[in-house]
C-alpha cells in the first residue's frame, strides 16, 4: 500500500517538531512509526548518504512505550534492506555520537521532556541531526508499506529480533569525557546525581564517578517523570534545596528524559538557567562564536567573552544551519546552545592536548562538567561564579493543552492589541517576529511569547534586570494571556 507522508502527517495527528516527528503514543501505531521510519531511509537514499545494506543505529529513552516503537523503526529499517543495531537505553547524544564516529544515520525513540502519554522519533543523518530541509524531504516521501505486517489496529503481528546490539554507544559516551578532562579532576567535589527517569543517569553517574567525584545518587524513578529543563517542576525546585543541605553537595547534576537538556545546580539547590549555564560553558571550552536562538539571556553579548554572537530562531537545527555557516567561512572554535541548556559543538575542542570532537546535537553532560570545572578553576563555588556574569534574569513558563492554531491566533492578535502588555510594563520599544512574539519594553524588559514547536503549548519567555522581576513578570504574562482565551 503507497502511503504519502504529509497525508499521514494529517491524518494520524504525529506531526514534526524539533528534529523529527512526535505525537499521542495512542496515534504512534507500529504502522505510522514503520511508515516514517520508510521516509527517513528512502530520503537518505535518494540523497546519496547511505547505501543498501549500511547500518543503522537505533536508542530509546525509558518511556512504557519506548521500546515497542523501537521495534517498529528496527522492523522498518530491516524491511528497507538496511542492518539495525540496537544501542539500547542511551541519552540521545550518545547515539548520535557513536553513529556520527562511523559514518551511520541513527534514531532515537524519545519525547525528550514532555508526558509520556506522548512519544516521538528523532532522525539523524550520518553527519548529524536532520535539518528543516531534510524535513521537507521526508515529508514529500511516498512510501510502500505491506499491510500483512500489521492487525487492524496498526500494530506489529509479529516479533522482531534485532540484527546486531551494542553497549558502545554506552561505553564511548562515558569516554568522551573522561578522556577529555583532567584525571580526578572532581576528587575534591561532592555531587548528585537527580537520576528520576532520565536515561542519562548512568552516565552522568559513571562520568562523574570517573572524574573522581563523590556521587550521590538521588530521586531514581522506575516511573517516567516529564522533567522540562525550562520549567522546572516546584518539586524538583525544592527536592534540590533540601538535598544539597541533606547530603552536603558541591552541586546537583540531571538531565531531561533524554539526555540532551542539562539541569545542573550551584552549592545552595538553585538549579541554573539552561540559557546563563551555556554562557558559562562556552567560555570554559574556551569558544569564539556562539550561535543561539532569540530567546535566550542577553548575557551572553554584554559579557563580552566571544568574538561573535549568531541569533536564530527556537530549535537546534536552525543553531546548527547557522554553526554550519560559521565552519563554511572557515572560522574555529563554534559552539551553541539553548534556553534550554542542550549545547552543541560544531567544531573540535582542544584543551590540555585532549581533544573533545565535535558533537553538533544538544548534549547534557558537558554543560554540568564544564561549570564545575570553571569554579575549580576560578577558585569559586558555582553561585559566586554566576555573580561574575552580566545580571540580566529570565524566566519561562507554559499554558498547556495551547494547541498551535490558538497559539498563533493569539499572536496575531497581539498586533492589535496589546495594551494589557503596555499597561503592565510600559511603553514598547521595539518587536521581534524571527521567531514568535519577542516584545522589548522602553524599562529593558522582554517579553517573548512562541507556540512549542513539538507539544499544544503556548510558551512565555521573560528577561529582566532583577530575579524577582522576572518571576513575577512571567506569572503576569501567562496570567494575562490565560484570561484572553
Amino acid at each position: 500500500m503507497n502511503i504519502n507522508i504529509a497525508t499521514l502527517m494529517k491524518s494520524s495527528g504525529v506531526k514534526f517538531g524539533t528534529s523529527g516527528a512526535r505525537g499521542l503514543v495512542v496515534d504512534m501505531t507500529d504502522r505510522v512509526c514503520f511508515a516514517y521510519t520508510l521516509a527517513f531511509l528512502n530520503y537518505l537514499e535518494t540523497q546519496g548518504l547511505i547505501k543498501e545494506g549500511s547500518k543503522v543505529a537505533v536508542a530509546g529513552d525509558f518511556r512504557p512505550s519506548s521500546p515497542r516503537i523501537m521495534q517498529a523503526v528496527g522492523l522498518a529499517i530491516q524491511q528497507a534492506g538496511f542492518k539495525p543495531v540496537n544501542c539500547g537505553f542511551v541519552p540521545t547524544p550518545a547515539v548520535a555520537a557513536y553513529a556520527m564516529q562511523r559514518d551511520m544515520a541513527s534514531i532515537m525513540v524519545t519525547g525528550s521532556h514532555i508526558p509520556d502519554d506522548r512519544n516521538g522519533i528523532k532522525f539523524y543523518k550520518p553527519e548529524g541531526e536532520i535539518l528543516k530541509l531534510d524535513e521537507q524531504g521526508m515529508c514529500s516521501r511516498t512510501v510502500v508499506l505491506d499491510d500483512g505486517l500489521f492487525d487492524s489496529s496498526g500494530m506489529m503481528v509479529e516479533d522482531f529480533t534485532w540484527a546486531e546490539e551494542t553497549q558502545y554507544a554506552y561505553t564511548e559516551f562515558v569516554k568522551r569525557y573522561i578522556n577529555f578532562f583532567p584525571e580526578d579532576c572532581l576528587q575534591d567535589k561532592r555531587i548528585g546525581v537527580y537520576e528520576h527517569s532520565s536515561v542519562a543517569r548512568g552516565v552522568l553517574a559513571d562520568v562523574m564517578q570517573g572524574l573522581g567525584a563523590d556521587v550521590v545518587k538521588l530521586g531514581f524513578s522506575e516511573k517516567f517523570i516529564p522533567v522540562d529543563t525550562e520549567a522546572v517542576r516546584d518539586e524538583d525546585v525544592k527536592l534540590a534545596k533540601q538535598w544539597v543541605v541533606e547530603h552536603q553537595l558541591d552541586s546537583i547534576v540531571s538531565a531531561d528524559g533524554d539526555g540532551d537538556r542539562p539541569l545542573v545546580s550551584d552549592e545552595k539547590g538553585n538549579w541554573l538557567r539552561g540559557d546563563v549555564a551555556g554562557i558559562v560553558c562556552a567560555k570554559y571550552l574556551g569558544a569564539e562564536h556562539v550561535v543561539t536562538p532569540v530567546s535566550c539571556n542577553s548575557a551572553v553579548e554584554k559579557s563580552g567573552y566571544f568574538k561573535s554572537v549568531q541569533r536564530t530562531r527556537i530549535g537546534s537545527p536552525f543553531v546548527i544551519e547557522v554553526m554550519n555557516e560559521l565552519l563554511e567561512k572557515g572560522e574555529k572554535n563554534i559552539v551553541g546552545y539553548e534556553a534550554n541548556g542542550g549545547f552543541l559543538t560544531a567544531s573540535n575542542i582542544q584543551q590540555n592536548s585532549q581533544v573533545l570532537t565535535a558533537l553538533p546535537t544538544r548534549d547534557a553532560v558537558i554543560v554540568p562538567l564544564a561549570i564545575i570545572m570553571a569554579s575549580i578553576q576560578a577558585g569559586q563555588s558555582i553561585s559566586e561564579l554566576m555573580q561574575t556574569l552580566p545580571q540580566r534574569f529570565t524566566a519561562s513558563g507554559r499554558l498547556k493543552d495551547f494547541p498551535t492554531e490558538l497559539s498563533q491566533q493569539k499572536l496575531t492578535r497581539l498586533h492589535d492589541d496589546m495594551g494589557w502588555l503596555s499597561d503592565a510594563f510600559g511603553e514598547v520599544k521595539s518587536i521581534n517576529e524571527t521567531d514568535g512574539f519577542r516584545i522589548t519594553f522602553t524599562s529593558e524588559q522582554v517579553a517573548h511569547l512562541r507556540p512549542s514547536g513539538n507539544a499544544p503549548e503556548l510558551r512565555c519567555y521573560v528577561e529582566t534586570d532583577t530575579e524577582n522581576q522576572a518571576e513575577g513578570m512571567l506569572n503576569t504574562c501567562l496570567q494575562g494571556l490565560e484570561a484572553w482565551k
